[in-house]
């Protein structure tokens, strides 16, 4: 059940990022990176899932 509240978490979390990075930040110099950011705590919260689904977490 805990895994699934920490997958929440970092869902939210990335899609704040994105949110962010398209809407005030988005004529921050470093934008790619910002964006890079969301796209692997997107990776770690499937990986988590996925982890979870097959029974190996």
């Amino acid at each position: 059940m805990v895994l699934w509240l920490v997958v929440v978490f970092i869902l939210l979390s990335a899609t704040l990022i994105l949110a962010l990075s398209f809407g005030p930040l988005k004529a921050a110099e470093n934008i790619r990176v910002i964006r890079m950011f969301a796209a692997v705590q997107y990776m770690a919260a499937m990986l988590l899932a996925l982890a979870r689904l097959t029974g190996r977490a």
